[in-house]
């Protein structure tokens, strides 16, 4: 017996969100697929809220620090723990490749999944720089030199210091990142 998937696309998604569908469900798409997403920890929780009021503090106006919002690829919708994006309005649209400065997922038990089909997605998308924090292991994975097979450039940090590409004057520690 074959089994054969439906993928979604981004406007069959949103229909699923305006019927009211999805309420009450934590899912994103990914390549066409629903996905559910794990309850966050304590942890990844009070990571998420620090990490992104660093970033806020350090960057102003420099950039919009989306906290799990949407963003659009092109047959997929994830919501990354933090995105630094282009400031603008995203009343009609989420942000999409272009936008994108940068996205932090905190993992603990979604590293597989974080590393291995997002990287690809993010990857394909164009996105430059992508990092993951394996709250697990105390490490963060850096995610660069994105192509269509993946990141040319993988860094595993569990000490020093890190900056985003496209804001080299802000430096985060890694122990901040991961612990």
């Amino acid at each position: 017996m074959t089994l054969t998937l439906t993928r979604w696309n981004l406007e069959d998604y949103h229909q699923l969100i305006s019927a009211g569908l999805l309420d009450g469900r934590r899912v994103e798409l990914l390549n066409g697929l629903l996905v559910e997403m794990p309850p966050e920890s304590p942890l990844h929780a009070e990571l998420n809220t620090s990490i992104a009021q660093r970033l806020q503090n350090g960057l102003g106006s420099q950039t919009i620090v989306r906290n799990a919002k949407p963003i659009s690829l092109e047959d997929s919708e994830p919501e990354p723990d933090i995105a630094l994006v282009r400031p603008g309005s995203y009343r009609l649209a989420h942000p999409g490749p272009a936008d994108i400065f940068l996205l932090i997922e905190f993992a603990q038990s979604s590293l597989a999944k974080d590393t291995q089909e997002k990287a690809a997605l993010y990857a394909g998308a164009g996105i430059l720089d992508y990092w993951v924090a394996d709250l697990a292991e105390g490490q963060l994975w850096v995610f660069r030199q994105p192509a269509l097979g993946g990141y040319q450039a993988l860094e595993k940090l569990t000490s020093g210091q890190i900056s985003p590409l496209v804001f080299p004057d802000l430096s985060l520690s890694v122990a901040e990142l991961v612990s």
